[in-house]
C-alpha cells in the first residue's frame, strides 16, 4: 500500500504525465463498459432459428413468433383463392434461417377477399399516361386494340369488364385486373420495334410492351413457379426477338424461369438474335431507300415493310410455345 502511495506521490510530481495516465485509464474503463453494454443489448452470440410460417393462420404464426422471441410484421397481402383468408403465404427471412432474438420477420398474408379499386378514366390521354394511371390505381392493360385515327397512341375509348368507362363512370374492379384500351393509329404507320425483355420480371416486361403499343401474348412459366414466387421469375425467351419491327397491337410471347443460370445463358443469345434482327432491319430500310431514290420518290411516300418474325425465327425458338 505504501509503495502504491509512494508511486502516486512521485507521479503527481509530473502533472502532465499524471493527467495523461488518468485520461487513458478513464477511456479504457469507458470502452470496457460500452463493450459490455453492447454485448448485453445485442445479445451477442445468441441465435434462434426462424420457423416456417407459410401455410398457418396469422394468430398461430404470432404465437409461434413469440415462442421463438421474434416479431411479426405484415408487409403485404395477396388474394389467392386456393388458400383461406389470413393464412401466411410468404416470409422474409425464410424459415430455417438463423437470426438474433428480437428480429422482425416480414410476412405476406392471404386476403379474405380481393381488394377493389376505382377504375380511372384514361380516354383522351397518351398511351404512356394511361398506362401509368392504371398502374398507380393497381390495374393493368388487358389488351390494346388499334383503330385508324390521326392521334397515334392516344386512347380513344376504355372498357372494363366489357362495360365502357366514361368521365362520369364510377366503377370498381379487382386489384390487378385488366382494362381494354382502344387506341388510335395513323394510316401507313410503320409500327414499332420489339424491345429487349430477356432478364426482366414479368411486370416490367409488360410495362415495356404496353408503352410501345404492343400486347402481351402467351406467358409460359417454368415448372415450380407459382403466385407466391412469380415476382422473382425473369424472362429468358421472347417471340418475336428484340429489334424486329412489328405492327402496333401485335403480341409478344414470353417465357419465364427462376433459374439464374438459364437466364444468364439466354441473355447472351437474346443479344445475338437482337443484333441480327437489327442488321436485317437496317438492310431492308436501306434497300427500300435505294429503290425509292431510283424512282425519284421520297421515303415518306410509302411505309417500310413490317418484318415478319415467323419467317425469320431462329431455330432455337422453334416450337417454343407449342
Amino acid at each position: 500500500m505504501n509503495k502504491r502511495a509512494g508511486f502516486l506521490a512521485r507521479l503527481k510530481q509530473y502533472p502532465l504525465l499524471y493527467n495523461l495516465i488518468c485520461i487513458a485509464a478513464i477511456i479504457l474503463v469507458m470502452a470496457v463498459v460500452a463493450h459490455l453494454v453492447m454485448q448485453l443489448g445485442t445479445r451477442h452470440g445468441s441465435r434462434c432459428t426462424v420457423p416456417d410460417f407459410a401455410g398457418i393462420r396469422l394468430d398461430e404464426a404470432q404465437r409461434l413468433a413469440e415462442k421463438h422471441d421474434l416479431k411479426l410484421h405484415i408487409n403485404d397481402s395477396l388474394f389467392v383463392p386456393a388458400y383461406e383468408g389470413g393464412i401466411v403465404l410468404d416470409q422474409l427471412p425464410e424459415g430455417g434461417v438463423e437470426v438474433k432474438p428480437g428480429r422482425t420477420v416480414y410476412i405476406t398474408i392471404n386476403s379474405f377477399r380481393e381488394k377493389m379499386v376505382p377504375v380511372p378514366y384514361v380516354a383522351g390521354r397518351s398511351l404512356r399516361q394511361a398506362k401509368n394511371m392504371l398502374e398507380i390505381a393497381g390495374l393493368e392493360i388487358a389488351e390494346l386494340v388499334y383503330r385508324p385515327d390521326i392521334a397515334t397512341n392516344y386512347v380513344l375509348e376504355e372498357f372494363c369488364k366489357g362495360q365502357p368507362v366514361t368521365a362520369e363512370t364510377r366503377m370498381e374492379s379487382e386489384m390487378g385486373s385488366g382494362v381494354t384500351l382502344y387506341v388510335g393509329v395513323e394510316e401507313n404507320n410503320i409500327g414499332t420495334i420489339v424491345p429487349q425483355l430477356v432478364g426482366f420480371a414479368l411486370q416490367e416486361a409488360k410495362g415495356r410492351l404496353w408503352e410501345l403499343g404492343l400486347n402481351v401474348g402467351k406467358v409460359d412459366f417454368d415448372e415450380g413457379i407459382n403466385l407466391l414466387n412469380q415476382k422473382k421469375a425473369r424472362v429468358y425467351a421472347q417471340i418475336p426477338v428484340a429489334e424486329y419491327t412489328i405492327a402496333l397491337g401485335s403480341r409478344v410471347d414470353l417465357k419465364l424461369t427462376l433459374d439464374e443460370k438459364k437466364i444468364a445463358e439466354q441473355v447472351a443469345l437474346a443479344e445475338k438474335l437482337a443484333k441480327e434482327a437489327a442488321e436485317e432491319r437496317m438492310r431492308r430500310e436501306q434497300e427500300q431507300a435505294d429503290s425509292l431514290a431510283a424512282l425519284g420518290l421520297t421515303p415518306a411516300a410509302t411505309a417500310p415493310a413490317v418484318q415478319t418474325p415467323e419467317k425469320n425465327k431462329s431455330n432455337n425458338d422453334s416450337g417454343f410455345f407449342d
